[in-house]
């Protein structure tokens, strides 16, 4: 212990009888940690953002849907053709799973909607509030169907906006009635224009928002019922359909595929018929993960390229303190000192650099957010064209430390040291100790 305290004071002492230089050898070390914990704060913050970006497509929800039986199904034989998810199917889902978070019910009819002259036809949407939270609509004016409106079974609607657009152009909708059938709506509320979600490999299907009418479920069960008419030439197709389709959704895309099983479980039991199909977002998902790992490598990547910088200088600043120091190096060795002692007493300052800079890498490595943000107010002071023709996500981003990144730095920036100092170390080891001590 008294040697390894001893090679510690003498290795701390022969840095500091030149300060620059190790200053400068510190410097290069303290880049490359700081850069791994920016690098890699910065891509979690792009990462994050671009995860909620896949999230905002529905990464999160998994969708039952109801679906036709075929023809040949025996619920095809009668007059009316019963299928499809039920509410009881709805409630033993939502209290049975604890992952879900949301669960909405949802009960789609097409229909034809009347306000005044004009006319149009459009998709009528049974639901509850919390179906614009799940599919990202954004109120222009008014509200969305709230809690009472749908207990209290109001005749209340919320229209999509091509919707209020084509049947009341620029009058202001709210307060106003829409006709469905031979039922009146008196409209709350008008959603923003959304964009319609693309269909995604076999995951997801493409959806159309803008021409809907929403109204609370509990109303359109009372008010339409689940019989639907539709006529076929001379003859009519009579269905019976309690459910449209059930969105549930989890807390994060890692419990996706495990509840979408478990949802698979119950209803396979229930419902034999196998009239429903479950939806899992497994192309977004699989983006989810990809985006995530592609930001950690690359940022990774080149904080280690900057790390690798910083090992090369400390190579550097030894080779040249061993020759520095040859006839040091030779007197020790001629008073009995072995060439392990040599060696350890290099390697002893080539940890000590590394470690320095790697401690002061991880302070400055914490002003990440500050510095960003400080940045991100100069640019927009300065610059405010060129901050507002870049993407809002990279706008808003704020880095997120990685906690792992800290003590990986570290340790890396430590063994880096050593590796880059074995070599310097060794060749002192290794010098012929007479030559050592002619050395001028």
């Amino acid at each position: 212990m008294y040697i390894w305290f001893r090679t510690w004071q003498l290795g701390v002492k022969s840095l500091l009888l030149h300060p620059l230089r190790s200053l400068l050898t510190v410097l290069g070390i303290f880049i490359g940690v700081s850069s791994v914990i920016w690098l890699l704060a910065i891509g979690e913050g792009i990462s994050q953002k671009a995860q909620e970006q896949i999230e905002n497509l529905g990464a999160t929800n998994i969708i039952v849907r109801t679906v036709k039986p075929s023809a040949d199904s025996e619920k095809n034989q009668s007059h009316i053709l019963t299928y499809g998810i039920q509410r009881a199917d709805y409630e033993v889902l939502a209290q049975s799973i604890p992952s879900i978070v949301e669960s909405v019910p949802i009960r789609e009819m097409r229909r034809k909607f009347t306000a005044g002259n004009q006319e149009m036809e459009g998709r009528l949407v049974g639901c509850t509030p919390e179906y614009a939270e799940i599919n990202k609509l954004k109120l222009a004016r008014g509200h969305f169907l709230t809690t009472t409106e749908c207990e209290a079974k109001k005749n209340y609607c919320v229209l999509a906006a091509e919707t209020a657009e084509r049947l009341f152009r620029f009058a202001n909708p709210i307060g106003k009635n829409v006709k469905v059938e031979e039922s009146f709506y008196q409209v709350v509320g008008v959603l923003e224009p959304r964009q319609a979600t693309a269909a995604i490999g076999g995951s997801l299907d493409a959806q159309e928002f803008n021409t809907d009418i929403y109204i609370p479920i509990k109303t359109l069960w009372e008010r339409m019922g689940d019989l639907t008419i539709i006529p076929q030439g001379s003859s009519q197709e009579r269905t019976e359909i309690e459910l449209s389709q059930i969105t549930l959704q989890v807390a994060s895309v890692n419990e996706v595929e495990a509840t979408a099983k478990a949802v698979e479980t119950i209803l396979s039991a229930r419902r034999p018929d196998g009239d429903y199909a479950i939806t899992v977002p497994l192309e977004l998902l699989e983006q989810a993960r990809t985006t995530r790992l592609m930001f950690i490598l690359f940022m990774g990547m080149i904080a280690a390229i900057s790390l690798v910088v910083g090992g090369i200088g400390i190579m550097n600043i030894m080779l040249a303190t061993v020759t520095e120091r040859t006839r040091e190096i030779g007197i020790r060795r001629a008073l009995g000192a072995k060439r392990s002692d040599i060696t350890r007493q290099f390697l002893v300052e080539t940890v000590a650099l590394s470690s320095v800079g790697g401690i002061v890498g991880i302070l400055v490595g914490f002003t990440c957010g500050p510095i960003i943000e400080f940045g991100k107010y100069i640019m927009k002071s300065s610059f405010p064209t060129v901050m507002a023709s870049l993407p809002p996500e990279v706008v808003n981003m704020s880095p997120i430390i990685v906690p792992w990144s800290i003590p990986v730095a570290f340790f890396i920036a430590v063994g880096i040291g050593v590796i880059f100092g074995l070599y310097p170390a060794r060749r002192a080891a290794m010098m012929d100790p007479i030559e050592a001590l002619r050395h001028e």
